[in-house]
């Protein structure tokens, strides 16, 4: 795992400063426990796991330790996938590529909010 230490400080301060990196399968991703939630989703606050690179299709994907309530309606295509042993879900959401980790996860959770 390459991560920049910028990058992991800027994530840590903005959206969760408990964060462990893990490989599986050769892609890394970031677990970021706690995470927060804009309101109106429920549970308000869940484990998350960012792959912040190519991986589905996707240049990005974020990934919720449960199915979330969202105000919203959203394609969950992602259903307890498997992942560093734990179940995880997804929706359907594009990001750019070339973003900064703080950037992702931000671009994500705008698919959160009406």
């Amino acid at each position: 795992m390459n991560f920049p230490e910028d990058q992991i400080e800027e994530l840590k301060l903005l959206f969760c400063p408990d964060l462990a990196l893990a490989t599986e399968g050769g892609t890394d991703f970031i677990r970021m426990a706690d995470l927060k939630l804009p309101p109106g989703c429920e549970p308000g606050v869940v484990d998350a796991l960012l792959c912040p690179a190519s991986y589905q299709g996707y240049d990005s994907r974020l990934f919720y330790s449960s199915l979330l309530k969202t105000p919203t309606q959203r394609n969950w295509n992602a259903n307890s996938v498997q992942i560093l042993g734990r179940n995880w879900f997804a929706f359907s959401w594009k990001t750019k590529p070339g973003l900064r980790l703080a950037q992702m996860v931000a671009a994500h959770m705008m698919g959160l909010r009406p």
